[in-house]
């Protein structure tokens, strides 16, 4: 059902609306006048600096220092008031100087009320043909600084407020007496509203590169979050390749049991059909698991995972990319878990392409050692000094991804990683995996993976 259109308000109506706006804009000043925006900190209390931190107390005190000597001494000599009421006035009207630091508004409370009270005190004194009214030089000066404090701390509501009551009372005074000397009135609402305005954009621009800078503190803490996670799930991939291997052997043993074995019972022949079934489930599920941890577009790797076998092969490709490095591999080191084996060719990889990036033409040394209950992989490349390549590195500031890398999977087999720069300007990764108890003689042994699960 259409709806009749609304008839405009009436003149009370929208009379009431205004005031209604007029009241809480007035409620709202008078808040921000009296309620500080800040907590009374000191101005630049979180510089890294204590020169900065101090400058505010000193700037504060030299004011104060400068301008109640001055004022006493305008007051006596051109406005000809007794040194008692102008020393009154005087520390009144700059002793509040000191509280520009951390009470900039309270400041302002005190300082305004003096300055009127001062005005109002000089007209009991006969006009002189160069008197400035109702705001002398010193008054009009230390105000000037007054407000700039306020602009480098309160809101712009407040400071509208502080420049409206300003100019609202200068106006009155004016009035007051209109014919009284050279007015000031004018000038203090003008350099006024020009002081507020740069110290507020100062103040403006200084909060935009906080937050600025928080946001990049937070963005870089999310990169971080981002890479380690992408990191895991690249790690998870590969172990998957591991783990179902494991469980495509299991299968095939199952499966394969009751015909090498003879004189089984029915109960044993069922228990291995159980075990085959539920290796060929968690097959399944290791399948849609990695379905999941693979990114889109990513297609699955044909290549069997690589292990120290391959170490020299990864060495040698480097070397032709012009790093001189050299390698350390005992010849008998098989047999290794194949998550050590493919977690101990991942850290020597990223080691190489981190010196190629950061050092190129360093000499590096891989040494992989095992002594029966860890295996121990060392990296370290020398400095540019002893190398005398004149190549700049492609990489001045590196994101610590590599070094995530290599902790990950470091902490996946238990292990330890150390890495660190060297006297000499190069840099070394130590990483140590345990390995487990030896296998006893006789025991089956596990082939490596050829392929990737997914094409079994």
């Amino acid at each position: 059902m259409p709806t009749s259109p609304q008839p405009p308000p009436s003149a009370p109506q929208a009379a009431d609306g205004l005031l209604s706006a007029a009241r809480r804009n007035l409620r709202e000043m008078a808040h921000g006048l009296s309620h500080p925006s800040h907590p009374p900190t000191p101005l630049l209390a979180d510089a890294p600096r204590r020169w900065q931190r101090v400058m505010p107390y000193i700037v504060v005190t030299a004011l104060a220092v400068l301008f109640v000597p001055v004022t006493i001494s305008v007051l006596t000599s051109q406005y000809g008031m007794s040194p008692g009421i102008a020393g009154v006035l005087a520390v009144a009207q700059a002793a509040p100087l000191l509280m520009l630091a951390h009470r900039p508004l309270q400041a302002w409370w005190i300082i305004f009320t003096a300055d009127v009270v001062g005005a109002l005190v000089m007209l009991e004194h006969p006009a002189e043909e160069y008197d400035v009214w109702p705001w002398p030089p010193p008054v009009l000066f230390g105000y000037l600084f007054l407000l700039l404090a306020l602009a480098l701390r309160e809101t712009r509501r407040t400071l509208v407020s502080v420049w409206l009551a300003t100019g609202a009372v200068s106006l009155v005074l004016r009035l007051v007496a209109p014919g009284r000397g050279n007015g000031s009135t004018l000038l203090l609402i003008i350099l006024g509203a020009v002081v507020l305005v740069i110290g507020a954009a100062v103040r403006e621009r200084g909060v935009a590169q906080r937050r600025l800078a928080e946001q990049e503190t937070i963005s870089e803490a999310e990169r971080a979050q981002r890479t380690l996670l992408e990191e895991r799930t690249r790690i998870a991939r590969e172990l998957h390749d591991v783990v179902a291997h494991h469980m495509s052997v299991i299968t095939v043993q199952a499966d394969s049991a009751p015909y090498r074995l003879g004189g089984l019972s029915d109960e044993v022949r069922e228990e291995f059909e159980s075990i085959a079934a539920s290796a060929r489930e968690s097959l399944g599920e290791m399948r849609r698991l990695l379905t999941v941890l693979r990114s889109e577009g990513t297609e699955g790797e044909r290549a069997p995972q690589p292990g120290v076998d391959r170490l020299q092969q990864l060495v040698e490709a480097t070397v032709r990319a012009g790093l001189p490095a050299e390698l350390s591999l005992p010849a008998g080191l098989t047999g290794l878990p194949q998550a050590v084996d493919l977690s101990a060719y991942r850290i020597v990889q990223e080691a190489l392409a981190n010196v190629v990036r950061h050092a190129p033409g360093a000499r590096t040394r891989v040494s992989v050692a095992s002594d029966g209950a860890h295996l121990t992989v060392l990296v370290v490349n020398g400095g540019p000094e002893r190398t005398g390549s004149p190549r700049e590195p492609l990489e001045t500031t590196g994101t610590g991804h590599g070094l995530v890398g290599m902790r990950e999977r470091v902490r996946l087999t238990g292990g330890t990683l150390d890495t660190g720069p060297l006297p000499d300007g190069g840099f070394r990764v130590a990483a140590r995996l345990p390995l487990p108890p030896r296998t006893p003689p006789g025991a089956a042994s596990v082939p490596s993976p050829a392929t990737s699960p997914e094409d079994s």
